[in-house]
């Protein structure tokens, strides 16, 4: 069964309604496309991990719409991740930060903690904004084959477990983005992308 493709300035209430199923979307980012679904949903989880024929052991990052959204995921952020966050996002900086206990510990592969980003792109952001303010998000590829930046990149087998495209032209690509973990103090680069510690102040 093929999905929905919608374009992503007049998707948006059928992707949400989707992501509410507990549906997978796929969506535009400042990179390259992801699949998103909810993050409080275990279930939903879990299928993007089938889909993606994924190691569970390798945890889910959530987008966020706002830095707003931070206290959603993280449970009383510190002083240090909010001083990067208003800093560099919406930007190519994920923050590893402690999961809420109020989310799927899928998400985390056991691990306690979870990656967040803000994307620098205004359609996903208006997309995650009207889910609720998070998403959980991987690359919309099969684990093991190249990115797509565009819908025409994303693979036959792909398209046939998903539930909706949000079509939104193509992404930029480009590298991966600073992981840093916000936990340690001071916080520590655990891989470098556009942004040095330098850059960071860290």
């Amino acid at each position: 069964m093929s999905p929905k493709i919608v374009p992503i300035e007049t998707g948006i209430f059928d992707a949400v309604r989707a992501i509410r199923a507990g549906g997978v979307v796929a969506l535009p980012t400042d990179t390259v496309y992801g699949i998103g679904v909810d993050p409080a949903n275990a279930a939903a989880i879990r299928r993007l991990f089938s889909i993606k024929r994924r190691d569970g052991a390798r945890a889910i990052p959530i987008l966020l719409a706002d830095v707003a959204h931070l206290g959603d995921v993280c449970d009383s952020p510190s002083e240090a991740v909010m001083r990067l966050a208003e800093a560099f996002l919406p930007g190519p900086l994920t923050l590893v930060v402690s999961l809420s206990a109020e989310l799927p510990s899928e998400l985390n592969a056991e691990s306690g903690t979870v990656g967040v980003r803000v994307p620098d792109h205004d359609g996903a952001r208006d997309f995650i904004r009207a889910c609720g303010g998070m998403l959980a998000v991987t690359s919309a590829n099969i684990s093991g084959e190249p990115p797509a930046t565009c819908v025409a990149d994303l693979s036959a087998e792909l398209l046939g477990l998903i539930d909706v495209v949000l079509d939104g032209g193509p992404t930029p690509g480009g590298a991966a983005s600073t992981v840093v973990d916000a936990r340690a103090d001071p916080p520590a680069v655990l891989r470098q992308g556009p942004l040095t510690a330098a850059d960071l102040g860290i």
